[in-house]
């Protein structure tokens, strides 16, 4: 799969300095398409939100070609190369990334406000605890522990940012209108954090029929805006591809 705009792809061919980036994510069920794995989507949004050309690979763990296992012995998807050297770290990746791939050319993805990035850093190890839980007796206080993570998310996303604070208004702006976690534009926070929050709210749903209240406004304005995004949903696994995933992961109650 080659991403990318057309003028990014007559640049190239006419020898310009674009690099060359090569993104090898994990396969789903069938061998080929987009599998589960919020750090593959994550790489694929970072990638997608640059405005670089870049391919994209499936790899099928069942499967796995000679050519990779030899490219990256031992390691699974995510990882990338870049002018021909092989990333394996996906923190370090979305550094190098940054780095790399700067302005003026390409867009500054860091979140201007540091808060943005520990934002719903919580609500993926609480529903990991929910749905591998097997005991009745507790299914209940684990669920309230990860409400109480998406609610302490959704109160973050419905607080004004300073940015849409205007200190000559007369009016006093109360609740958030903003759609991602750091502003208008969609940054490396959201791209760690939106697959995530969109494996809670499939697999929740799936094997524990638990839904995200529609009290949680904000939650919701930031998912369905989203959903919205090409950078996200054409980088997103099929909801099918997700419960397959945990089938295996998400315990029946005893």
């Amino acid at each position: 799969m080659l991403v990318g705009s057309m003028t990014d792809t007559c640049s190239r061919q006419k020898g310009s300095l674009f690099p060359d980036i090569e993104l090898f994510v994990k396969a789903g069920s069938d061998g080929e398409s987009i599998g589960n794995c919020p750090f593959s989507q994550r790489l694929f949004m970072i990638l997608w939100l640059k405005g670089v050309i870049f391919n994209v690979t499936t790899v099928d763990l069942k499967r796995k070609p000679a050519d990779l296992q030899n490219l990256a012995p031992g390691t699974n998807p995510p990882f990338m190369t870049f002018d021909g050297e092989v990333k394996t770290d996906v923190n370090k990746i979305e550094e190098f990334l940054e780095e790399k791939l700067a302005s003026p050319r390409y867009r500054r993805l860091a979140p201007k406000y540091p808060e943005s990035s520990s934002a719903g850093n919580d609500v993926f190890a609480k529903f990991s605890a929910y749905i591998k839980n097997t005991r009745k007796d507790t299914i209940e206080s684990l669920e309230k522990s990860l409400l109480k993570a998406l609610t302490k998310l959704d109160d973050y996303l419905n607080s004004p940012l300073p940015d849409e604070i205007d200190a000559y208004s007369t009016d006093d702006i109360t609740v958030s209108t903003r759609p991602f976690l750091d502003g208008n534009e969609l940054t490396l926070a959201d791209c760690n954090l939106l697959p995530k929050i969109h494996i809670v709210k499939v697999i929740a749903k799936t094997y524990r029929n638990f839904e995200f209240p529609d009290e949680l406004s904000g939650l919701w304005r930031y998912l369905n805006n989203a959903y919205a995004r090409d950078e996200f949903i054409s980088t997103c696994p099929a909801d099918r591809e997700i419960v397959v995933a945990y089938s295996d992961v998400a315990k029946r109650m005893k």
